[in-house]
C-alpha cells in the first residue's frame, strides 16, 4: 500500500522554489493520463482504460491532500470514462453512424455555449459554498465507509472565475468526447492553457508542465479529429 503514498517519492525535481516532489503515484496518474489524452486524439478506444487509471490515482491523491470535492471530480471522470468505453465500444450499425467523429450544428453549439456560460457564471458567484457542500458530501460519504478524516478548514478560492472555467469546462469536454464531438479538445486546449497560467502563478512548476505538453497534444487532437470530420462529411456528399 506504500505505493499509494503521496509521501513514496520517485524523483526530486528541482523547479521553483525548493524544487518538486513527484511521487510514484502521481507520476503514474500522470503518465496515465497523458497516454488516455494521445490514445483518444488518436480514436483508440484504450484511451479510457488509462483514463480509469488517471482518474483513480488521482482521486486517491486528493484524498490524502484533503481536496474532497476535486476527489468528487474525479468520481464523475471515472463515470464519464466507464460510459465513454461502453458508447465507443457499441458495434451496431446505428451507434456508429451516431458516432462518427463530428462537429456540433449550430443549434446544439449555442445551447452547449450558452448552458457553459450559466454555469460558469453561477459557478464564479457561488463557488466557495458549491466546494464546501462537495467537500461536506465526500467528508459524510467516507466516514460512513470507515474512514478516519475530518472536515478540512476551507479556505476561499484563488482565482473563483479560472476555477469555474475549468471546472465546467471539464465536464463538458468529457461528455462531448465521449459523443465523438470534435469541440471536446477546443475546450481541452482552453482548459488546458488556463491551468498553465494558473499553476505557473501559483508555483506549481512540474504540473503547468504537464498542463504545457497535455496542451500541445490537445492542439494534435483537434487538428486530427478536424480532419476526420471533414473526410467523413465528404464521405457523406458523395453517397
Amino acid at each position: 500500500m506504500n505505493f499509494f503514498s503521496t509521501q513514496n517519492l520517485l524523483v526530486h525535481i528541482p523547479l521553483g522554489v525548493g524544487g518538486y516532489d513527484l511521487s510514484w503515484i502521481e507520476a503514474i496518474g500522470t503518465l496515465a493520463g497523458l497516454l488516455c489524452i494521445w490514445l483518444a486524439s488518436r480514436e483508440k478506444i484504450i484511451n479510457y482504460f488509462f483514463g480509469l487509471i488517471n482518474v483513480s490515482l488521482f482521486a486517491v491523491i486528493f484524498f490524502q491532500i484533503q481536496l474532497y470535492a476535486s476527489l468528487l471530480l474525479q468520481l464523475f471522470f471515472f463515470v464519464a470514462n466507464v460510459y465513454g468505453w461502453y458508447a465507443w465500444s457499441r458495434q451496431t450499425v446505428n451507434n456508429e453512424r451516431a458516432l462518427k467523429i463530428r462537429w456540433l450544428s449550430r443549434r446544439q453549439a449555442l445551447v452547449w455555449g450558452a448552458a457553459c456560460a450559466i454555469a460558469i457564471a453561477l459557478m464564479t458567484r457561488y463557488i466557495d459554498a458549491v466546494f464546501g457542500v462537495l467537500t461536506r458530501s465526500a467528508v459524510q460519504l467516507m466516514q460512513a465507509a470507515g474512514a478516519e478524516v475530518t472536515m478540512p478548514q476551507l479556505q476561499p478560492d484563488a482565482f473563483p472565475f479560472w476555477d469555474a472555467c475549468m471546472m465546467v469546462l471539464s465536464m463538458a469536454a468529457m461528455i462531448l468526447m465521449t459523443r465523438k464531438y470534435v469541440e471536446n479538445w477546443l475546450l481541452w486546449v482552453v482548459i488546458n492553457v488556463i491551468s498553465v497560467m494558473i499553476f505557473a502563478r501559483q508555483g506549481v512548476y512540474a504540473m503547468s508542465l504537464e498542463y504545457a505538453i497535455l496542451t500541445l497534444i490537445a492542439l494534435n487532437g483537434s487538428r486530427l479529429w478536424m480532419q476526420s470530420a471533414r473526410q467523413q462529411g465528404s464521405r457523406a456528399l458523395a453517397n
